[in-house]
């Protein structure tokens, strides 16, 4: 819940335009830009998936360690899914 509440918070310093850029920000939040970038993902995920994870509902195998990998093309194949 930590990392969505983070995202979405940097999602919207972006689109408020405090900073210009995902270096620009992750410089000045003292963080490595791939993991900025990745947790910016988040803000990707289906609102559904969103949901179970604040609701506590996701599967297992739904964690931040797999949702901060690159996402697959397809996630039923890769063995995830909201249930």
């Amino acid at each position: 819940m930590k990392a969505l509440a983070r995202a979405f918070r940097y999602q919207r310093m972006l689109d408020d335009r405090q900073y210009a850029s995902i270096t620009e920000m992750a410089e000045a939040e003292r963080l490595d830009r791939g993991y900025m970038g990745r947790l910016l993902q988040l803000t990707l995920l289906a609102p559904a998936i969103i949901e179970a994870v604040l609701d506590g509902k996701q599967s297992e195998r739904l964690n931040l360690l797999s949702l901060m990998k690159p996402f697959p093309e397809d996630w039923e194949k890769h063995g995830f899914s909201l249930a």
